[in-house]
């Protein structure tokens, strides 16, 4: 965290920015980003707060795990560092609980309605928020023990404490909001039932299928997709489990993806104590500064370097994987003998260029083979939506995209947010979609200013 003075110094810069984008342009919430510094800057954290609430539910979150679109549309980012946004906002929400400011916020009036809000990760709990304040009752069902999501379950406990999960909880409760966690609507609950029970349904159950790597070799033990890791390490942290179902002490570690999931496995398998980490991926290395491709206020495709990168991580691009390699004789039965992966055959491949300098297409590079040690493997290489035999899907009889995204019924008040309507995105955009549902009297958009905002 930043110190008074720095802050101060980060927050006085923004003062000199005659035309903000950070706010319209840049944050999906519509954060008020400029009057929020101008605030800090005066020192007056109380009117820092009450701007900062205004359009963030939960700014404990953003705060800790956004990767900061503001602070890529900010106007200094155009030949200096940008004004580091999400420091301010993390010194602000803190501030504000310390001091007693943040404090249920229960509806003027009860509309005399209900809603079903089915998952409880951030776009569920925006969606959820959002309703109660305006007059709904609001149950909210979840499959798992407890409720966030991907903010629990997905996301290390070295990025985000899960006590704020549950200092918030305590919150949204307070206000009137119900949970009910450890019931999967569609199995243990139809959610037909709940929508003949309530006046509307939110869905909001995220991506679950991840996108899995059908190679030779697949059966091997050992080969994980990264949720495998990352939930079963974030339920033991917290108490759900006795042990990680999965532990990478003293292994080689392969993680195939390069996004965010695939750092988070190389940060938690560093903390098992792994032997060797190494993350592949097969896109091209992105460049160490903004391509031109991507030109401000865009969101700048360049080299991003995590944490856990930091703490110890061989990173290997233009790879693409072909087998995963058995420990043992391969030809015999993998479930009779458990053998496990030993490591994974890879390819090097070249790019395609489009004319904006973006990768279109790949070619394997002749005799370029090799193979990668590792005793264990992580796939993380995103998710790919909705499968369309989902029981949700088919109790309330929703539509989908050619990319299995889920349709709202706005005729019968269902409406589906977060991932599950748009595809896998940031958390920031999960809670601005939980935000905008067109139910009567439930939503308070959040406000978008054009021109100065200071």
């Amino acid at each position: 965290m930043l110190s008074d003075e720095e802050l101060k110094e980060q927050t006085t810069r923004c003062m000199n920015c005659g035309q903000p984008f950070c706010h319209a342009y840049g944050c999906p919430l519509g954060n008020f980003v400029p009057d929020q510094n101008r605030a800090v800057a005066q020192g007056d954290w109380r009117r820092a707060y009450a701007l900062l609430s205004m359009n963030s539910d939960f700014p404990e979150f953003t705060s800790r795990i956004c990767p900061a679109l503001c602070e890529a549309s900010c106007v200094h980012g155009l030949d200096e560092e940008a004004v580091m946004v999400r420091q301010s906002e993390k010194r602000i929400i803190e501030t504000a609980f310390e001091n007693g400011w943040v404090v249920p916020r229960p509806p003027e009036k009860e509309n005399g309605k209900s809603v079903a809000v089915i998952g409880a990760g951030p776009a569920g709990l925006s969606a959820a928020v959002t309703l109660r304040r305006n007059g709904w009752r609001v149950t909210v069902y979840e499959r798992r023990a407890n409720i966030g999501g991907l903010l629990r379950y997905g996301i290390p406990c070295f990025k985000l404490d899960k006590a704020l999960i549950d200092r918030r909880r305590a919150l949204l409760e307070a206000e009137g909001i119900r949970f009910v966690t450890g019931i999967e609507v569609g199995k243990d609950l139809s959610a037909d039932w709940l929508a003949k029970q309530n006046d509307a349904v939110i869905v909001a159950i995220g991506t679950p299928a991840a996108r899995d790597l059908k190679i030779p070799g697949r059966e091997l033990s050992g080969v994980h997709l990264a949720l495998e890791l990352l939930e079963g390490q974030n339920r033991f942290l917290t108490g759900e489990l006795d042990a990680p179902p999965i532990n990478a002490n003293g292994k080689d570690v392969l993680v195939i993806g390069g996004g965010d999931t695939g750092s988070d496995c190389v940060g938690t398998a560093i903390r098992h104590g792994a032997k060797s980490v190494m993350q592949i991926e097969i896109m091209p290395k992105p460049p160490d500064e903004r391509d031109a491709s991507t030109p401000w206020p865009l969101w700048p495709y360049m080299l991003r370097t995590s944490s856990s990168h930091k703490e110890g991580c061989e990173r290997r691009w233009n790879l693409n994987s072909l087998r995963f390699i058995g420990g043992s004789d391969e030809t015999a039965s993998v479930q009779q003998q458990g053998w496990g992966v030993a490591g994974v055959e890879v390819e090097t491949v070249e790019w395609e260029f489009s004319p904006e300098g973006r990768p279109l297409k790949f070619h394997a590079v002749p005799n370029t083979k090799e193979t990668i040690k590792a005793d264990l493997v992580f796939l993380a290489m995103g998710f790919t939506g909705v499968p369309k035999d989902h029981p949700i899907v088919a109790q309330l009889g929703l539509a989908q995209t050619p990319r299995t995204a889920l349709i709202s019924d706005a005729p019968r008040n269902i409406y589906c947010v977060g991932d599950c309507a748009s595809g896998a995105s940031l958390v920031v955009r999960a809670l601005a979609s939980g935000k905008s549902i067109p139910l009567e009297e439930s939503i308070a958009k959040p406000c978008r200013r054009k021109g100065l905002s200071m």
